[in-house]
């Protein structure tokens, strides 16, 4: 029997047996996908930031995640790239500062595989295409498409899962990885990303954004190819 309480009663002939105490728990609300010496891989929940802002300094997935390692004394983390507060799904932070520059390397030269899952409003009649333009932030600081050159380029590959009456569920391929580009791409086509209210969204059934990072993969330190998923809420088909 394994006793924490400090006054718990001792019989004369009970054995006692100190010992370490248990490493903390992971923190929740995310889950631990992988870790090693060099990364750790983790899938974020909708409603969480990926780190701090000016209205929220405390619950975030880099603190979460710092605080837990540095309660075991095995160092530091550093953040590579990004989720929305509404997006769900993988995300890689670095141990060491040299493997955070190396794989914010890859994100700047486009190399890792970033795949996502939405579910959107209307029905898309093409299996597959391609969203290509340029989007730049307003003084609200929503992005939008931009005209001319101004902006910045973004491109997604997208293709049709499943398509029903309410709408389509849909795979898109990020080629660049612009703040807000998927949502922007998505409401600009007419088919708002349900339950986005802030991109024009009309439907709102699982009160949340129903986008979801699936697959991750990138060149791992140690010279492999390293690739995670983590499946879309079944609920996406269904919204």
């Amino acid at each position: 029997m394994v006793v924490r309480r400090g006054d718990a009663p001792v019989g004369e002939r009970d054995r006692v047996e100190l010992g370490p105490p248990p490493p903390p728990a992971f923190p929740a609300p995310l889950r631990l996908v992988h870790e090693d010496e060099h990364v750790i891989v983790v899938d974020k929940p909708t409603g969480l930031l990926t780190i701090a802002s000016a209205s929220e300094r405390e619950r975030t997935a880099y603190r979460l995640l710092r605080d837990w390692v540095a309660a075991q004394r095995r160092g530091r983390v550093f953040v590579v790239h990004r989720l929305d507060r509404e997006t769900s799904g993988l995300l890689v932070f670095a141990r060491t500062p040299a493997v955070q520059r190396a794989l914010q390397a890859q994100f700047a030269a486009r190399t890792p595989e970033r795949v996502y899952v939405a579910r959107v409003e209307g029905v898309l009649r093409e299996d597959e295409g391609t969203l290509e333009g340029r989007l730049a932030e307003d003084r609200a600081l929503r992005v939008r498409p931009a005209r001319g050159r101004a902006g910045r380029e973004a491109i997604t590959r997208w293709r049709v899962l499943a398509r029903d009456r309410e709408g389509t569920l849909v795979e898109l391929r990020l080629v660049t990885g612009r703040r807000g580009q998927l949502r922007a791409q998505l409401a600009a086509l007419g088919h708002p990303i349900v339950g986005d209210r802030a991109y024009g969204s009309r439907r709102d059934p699982l009160g949340r954004v129903c986008l979801h990072a699936t697959r991750l993969g990138f060149l791992h330190p140690d010279g492999r190819r390293a690739v995670f998923e983590s499946a879309a809420p079944a609920a996406f088909r269904r919204a």
